[in-house]
């Protein structure tokens, strides 16, 4: 059986915990690099963290719809879904998380400084390559 508005709320709750990796992983790495905590040094997350924030802050700059939203949005119209009401309650919940009516303007200047943040940190708190033994 296909359940395009269950796959929906399955996406929205992918674009949820992508936005937690984003900002909370921002986040625990100011706080363990002041704390001196290890594990934030880690080059492969902090790759991993550098490349999402990135690719946000340029869909943003070209005007680009995140493929995330796009996904969602064609599963809820394969849905019926056509208007808030009829989206389940743990997708309009989890949407109140994500989405704001705010200018377009808003959001390319979060994502962008919220990039320029992420890129100083690398300098600020570097992470560590593997000791060759």
């Amino acid at each position: 059986m296909n359940h395009p508005g269950l796959t929906a709320d399955i996406v929205v709750f992918v674009h949820l915990l992508y936005l937690l990796f984003t900002v909370v992983g921002e986040a625990l790495i100011l706080i363990g690099g002041i704390l001196k905590w290890r594990w934030i040094r880690n080059l492969p997350f902090r790759i991993l963290h550098l490349v999402a924030v990135v690719l946000v802050s340029v869909e943003a700059v070209i005007g680009m719809l995140c493929p995330l939203t796009e996904l969602e949005y064609t599963l809820r119209r394969s849905a019926g879904q056509n208007v808030e009401e009829e989206i389940s309650l743990v997708g309009r919940i989890i949407r109140s998380i994500l989405f704001y009516d705010f200018p377009a303007w808003f959001f390319t200047g979060l994502y962008v400084g919220f990039g320029i943040l992420v890129i100083l940190t690398l300098f600020l708190f570097p992470p560590a390559r593997k000791r060759r033994g």
